[in-house]
């Protein structure tokens, strides 16, 4: 008896087929295991060199980034590099400025501050001006179309943040170290970039190799038992 999920279905809009390779099992959790390896290898990074990072390396980060899912396909982002000295110096002045207020003008409340105090962040922002590359994320509230109206686009963060992961970890893949910076409120980016109102800045990456005496907190990841749970607790159990 065919499953229900298994019939062709009539379609109103264009489909095309699609059949990935289907890997043994095994071969899949090798694959897995070396993947989660490579990944817990990841750091974010604070201490950066000024060697110089190809355009290139930037273009496939963000074509890495732009397989993401996202709302209705509707692909909410906008990835705006910066390598302009000049430009990424505003960038971080208008950063610092932010930043001060937060931390020494007292606007970071004080259960804020305690969960930063491992990481031994501060106002100083330097690397900004050091990293060969800034890339701003840009979250698309809406995208104007070609006969001037405005689409609104749905689960925009949603969307914007599974690209911004893939983002990373294609940057990973090349041997680049970056940081999720968001200092807040980062509506000074929108200005600089001349960015539309449509367009609100979501992450902002400097991107580079970290320097050789780089140093990053002493961290440890959530276990696997505390970020995963099945339910009910008997589906955990391999099937066959």
């Amino acid at each position: 008896m065919t499953h229900p999920s298994m019939t062709q279905p009539v379609h109103d809009h264009p489909f095309v087929p699609y059949q990935p390779p289907r890997l043994d099992q095994a071969d899949g959790i090798g694959r897995g295991e070396k993947f989660h390896e490579f990944l817990e290898a990841r750091r974010s990074v604070r201490f950066f060199s000024p060697d110089p990072v190809p355009r290139r390396m930037i273009e496939i980060a963000v074509a890495a980034a732009n397989t993401a899912p996202s709302g209705a396909h509707q692909q909410p982002w906008k990835f705006i590099a910066v390598g302009d000295p000049v430009i990424k110096h505003r960038i971080r002045e208008a950063a610092e400025h932010e930043e001060r207020i937060n931390y020494e003008g007292g606007r970071l409340p004080e259960a804020w501050r305690t969960a930063l105090a491992p990481l031994e962040t501060t106002s100083d922002k330097s690397y900004l001006d050091v990293v060969p590359w800034i890339v701003v994320v840009f979250a698309e509230k809406s995208t104007p179309q070609p006969d001037g109206a405005l689409r609104k686009n749905y689960y925009v963060n949603e969307s914007v943040g599974i690209a911004c992961g893939l983002f990373i970890a294609a940057l990973h893949t090349m041997g680049l170290s970056t940081l999720t910076h968001t200092p807040n409120p980062m509506a000074f980016l929108t200005e600089i970039l001349q960015r539309p109102p449509t367009e609100r800045p979501y992450i902002l990456f400097p991107i580079g190799y970290p320097t050789p005496t780089c140093q990053v907190p002493a961290l440890t990841r959530k276990p696997l038992p505390e970020a995963l749970e099945f339910f009910p607790s008997s589906t955990g159990r391999d099937c066959g």
